[in-house]
């Protein structure tokens, strides 16, 4: 079963196993309004925690998705291309960005869990 983490910069992952599916939150898109580009790595990209990850368009700004940990990008959401409102109706969901094989899950123990998201954007 994958475990949900969040960070202060308003990305969540899923962890199963090693890999992590990486998006932004639901408050994250809601800032930043109707997205029309999202940039998505390369497979075989490697991201260390921090790192700009990706660059997501709107119609309001660009803004960068840092890598919440480090890993190689095994996968990318393809759909976005077409589509980088997927991120806007299912932020948490079909709008995805990015799966990373990690490198240290122990960089996970720094994250936020929900209640400590709910509690930084209140």
């Amino acid at each position: 079963m994958s475990k949900i983490y969040y960070t202060d910069e308003h990305e969540w992952l899923s962890v199963d196993g090693d890999v992590a599916t990486v998006g932004i939150t639901d408050h994250a898109q809601e800032q930043l309004g109707d997205l029309v580009f999202v940039d998505l790595p390369d497979i075989g990209t490697e991201l260390d925690q921090g790192d700009d990850g990706i660059v997501v368009e709107s119609v309001k700004a660009a803004s960068d998705v840092y890598a919440p940990v480090s890993g190689t990008v095994v996968e990318v959401n393809e759909k976005l291309n077409e589509d980088a409102a997927l991120v806007n109706a299912g932020a948490e969901g079909d709008g995805w960005l990015y799966k990373l094989k990690l490198n240290d899950t122990s960089q996970l123990d720094d994250l936020l869990d929900a209640d400590g998201y709910q509690a930084l954007i209140s």
